[in-house]
């Protein structure tokens, strides 16, 4: 946390990357807070059947545009794709503000919000990926990924928040003009970020091979009992988010008689818990046992929202869908770490690639299913139904999940402060950081042994816990790497054969990483990878 805080100042202290964040800031308070004001508006028309009916109008578009816009981020120049993006979700949100304040019909003003929506998911990756391009060193990337992160736990309550003020006394159509201005400022501070050349990678990632991909992934689930049961878990946790996306509305406007804003109120409190969640389920990394934290998330996830069924108070409600958020967020992370320990090494791409995927069905699901029993049994019931899902699935559950606990490889102690303190590897969360611990090698190298040898092929790369190791490179001592760092990655990178000898000058202490599980973790996390890409290129520059 020290580290974070100095490193985070540096930020601060840079024009470009405070341009960047406070935009990033700006997009990520939009997202959340108009997903709200798009909710409570179709409520309005149409109860809880009108805003599952929106949520579907908002969600398909996205999922369809998601891989599309991974792609763009990769094939064109990141600074100008990321402007572009702020850029239609200001002219999408102002425009769809002046639908609603001149009474446009609901199914066009939606449509108009959905262009917005999908505009949306150009942003997140893009911004991660424009990220090294104005670091210079690998500390200030780290500094810049963590300032994102909390970006984005801000954006998820400050958001939903200012949509709730907004509504209580203005109403949808000024709450839309706000957030329409919020994303107009957003696209100003990029103007004011120089990027260079701002040139895309060489060899970009195809939408088409992202679909294949997707796809090959099913297959592991049909024959792989301990992939399927996590991903079920996890699949509904999701469809219960999807239903309280409708329900918070339902709650505050008819079962609270708050008003519209409360949907935003209780919408920021649960984003809240998520937060607080999240940094409790960071102690989960290198556990043995997880189906503790599984079993008190989904409680704390289900029990709050049955609770607040049962006695809906205006003052309490807060307090339990912020505890709500908070187990969820705790049985989330366990869930997705028990996957990444059960899931083979050869489909875990695949199989997070299908759970991506699946979380969009979810939510739709979710929103879909809070609607009907709205409708047919009411808000309290929905809420006690709501609040059972996961538990009950859990326990359900829960005897073939310790059976995959029991039989999943746990990560030896003592190597997570180890990998954490690497900046290659600092960003990547708990889950992802789990199956990096799960794939290591311990590995003693006797002094005057070669290590890595110039000219090979580059199948692994090695982290260096003890010892000095030297680097030569045509026969001549470049430099000397001690204490704990990494070896070996820039071969896995670039794809090129090994730029260096290394001999170990001392006895070594090392664990060795195969390419596979490397490179998929660095793809999978846009931050991890720019800071991986950045030690690369001053490793490089430092050896000519």
């Amino acid at each position: 946390m020290s580290n974070t805080a100095r490193v985070v100042g540096h930020v601060l202290r840079d024009r470009r990357l405070l341009l960047l964040s406070t935009a990033f800031l700006g997009f990520n308070a939009t997202e959340f807070g108009v997903w709200v004001v798009i909710l409570v508006y179709a409520y309005g028309l149409g109860g809880a059947t009108a805003a599952a009916a929106a949520a579907l109008v908002q969600l398909v578009p996205a999922a369809i545009a998601a891989p599309l816009a991974a792609y763009a981020g990769d094939r064109f120049p990141r600074g100008r794709v990321l402007l572009a993006g702020y850029c239609v979700q200001a002219v999408t949100l102002l425009i769809t503000a002046a639908a609603l304040a001149l009474g446009a019909p609901p199914p066009l003003a939606l449509a108009i919000a959905a262009t917005n929506s999908t505009a949306i998911t150009f942003t997140r990756p893009t911004h991660y990926a424009l990220l090294p391009d104005v670091t210079p060193t690998a500390e200030a990337l780290t500094g810049a990924n963590a300032v994102s992160g909390l970006a984005e736990g801000m954006g998820m309550l400050l958001g939903p928040f200012l949509a709730g003020v907004v509504l209580a006394v203005a109403g949808p159509a000024v709450a839309l003009t706000l957030f329409g201005a919020i994303s107009a400022l957003s696209a100003v501070q990029m103007l004011g970020v120089r990027v260079g050349a701002d040139a895309a990678p060489a060899s970009p990632l195809r939408a088409r091979e992202v679909v294949a991909e997707t796809l090959r992934g099913f297959g592991a689930l049909r024959t792989e009992a301990a992939v399927r049961l996590p991903i079920t878990l996890l699949f509904v946790t999701q469809i219960v988010v999807g239903a309280l996306d409708v329900l918070l509305v339902a709650v505050a406007i008819d079962l609270l008689r708050a008003g519209e804003g409360w949907a935003g109120y209780l919408s920021a409190a649960f984003g809240l818990g998520g937060i607080l969640g999240a940094t409790v389920a960071v102690t989960l990394a290198g556990r043995r046992r997880l189906t503790p934290a599984l079993g008190t998330g989904s409680v704390l996830f289900g029990g709050p929202l049955a609770l607040l069924g049962a006695a809906p108070v205006l003052l309490a409600a807060p307090v339990l869908i912020g505890l709500s958020g908070l187990g969820r967020s705790l049985a989330s992370v366990a869930g997705n770490t028990l996957l990444q320990r059960a899931a083979p090494a050869d489909a875990m791409a695949r199989v997070f690639g299908v759970l991506e995927t699946l979380t969009s069905v979810a939510l739709a699901v979710g929103s879909i299913a809070a609607s009907a029993l709205v409708a047919s049994a009411g808000i309290r019931v929905a809420l006690a139904v709501a609040g059972a899902v996961v538990p009950l699935v859990v326990v359900l559950l829960w005897l073939p999940l310790r059976a995959i606990e029991r039989d999943a490889k746990a990560p030896e102690a003592g190597l997570l402060a180890l990998v954490r303190s690497l900046p290659i590897f600092a960003p990547l969360p708990a889950p992802t950081l789990e199956r990096i611990l799960m794939r290591l090698e311990r590995l003693e190298v006797a002094a005057g042994e070669i290590l890595i040898r110039e000219g090979d092929a580059g199948d692994r790369c090695f982290i260096l816990a003890e010892g000095d190791a030297e680097v030569f490179q045509h026969g001549e001592l470049v430099v000397v790497r001690h204490g704990v760092d990494i070896l070996g990655e820039i071969a896995l990178l670039r794809n090129i054969p090994r730029v260096a000898t290394v001999v170990a000058a001392t006895p070594l202490v090392l664990y060795s990483l195969a390419r596979e599980p490397f490179l998929e973790a660095m793809t999978g996390h846009p931050q991890a990878r720019a800071s991986a890409e950045l030690v690369a290129t001053q490793r490089i520059d430092e050896l000519e």
